[in-house]
């Protein structure tokens, strides 16, 4: 039995997800961003117990398609801006196409019709809660941000970044500003 939970975004949500699903004393084949695999179908009344103890720490069970559909998106966005590659080619359009196996036109249309923000919009404040991140933790200087996280210059990260939150990251960096967004409130 496949149950897709939304606001998984990080190993931290997958542990207290397997836990959830351990103290009900379910078996999991598999678990990953977004989804968790059972053994075997799970009685209701133990589902509903599962569905509780997860929108107590904040998750939720996702029944309708289109939200899977959003929810599995997101899942692939967060991931990949989350492991730092450095890939000037990389085409978002190209990328979710190929790991969804849907045309890149109707995957847009669905999540800016039940998200209210294009995938585009979404992919950018990703990466730019990321480089607040790295710019906090002070890591890196902005240029090895600039390619770590793919932009073709500094000056186009430098502008995204204030288009985005109104300093610029040298700004942002002195400020020391904490004003970063949870990931699953993107």
């Amino acid at each position: 039995m496949k149950i897709f939970i939304k606001n998984m975004v990080c190993d931290r949500c997958i542990s207290a997800v397997q836990n959830i699903f351990d103290k009900a004393g379910v078996n999991l084949k598999s678990i990953h961003l977004g989804e968790v695999e059972t053994d075997s179908e799970i009685p209701e009344n133990i589902l509903f117990n599962i569905q509780k103890n997860l929108e107590d720490i904040g998750f939720e069970i996702i029944k309708d398609a289109a939200q899977q559909l959003i929810e599995n998106i997101k899942n692939l966005i967060i991931s990949k801006i989350g492991r730092l590659e450095t890939d000037e080619n990389f085409v978002l359009s190209n990328f979710l196409s190929d790991a969804l196996h849907k045309d890149y036109s109707s995957l847009s249309k669905v999540f800016s019709q039940n998200e209210n923000i294009t995938l585009e919009q979404y992919y950018i404040l990703q990466r730019i809660e990321k480089v607040k991140e790295l710019l906090f933790n002070n890591d890196f200087t902005l240029t090895e941000i600039a390619v770590q996280m793919g932009y073709k210059s500094v000056q186009h990260l430098s502008s995204q970044f204030k288009n985005s939150t109104g300093y610029t990251p040298t700004e942002f960096k002195k400020l020391k500003i904490q004003n970063r967004k949870p990931l699953d409130h993107i």
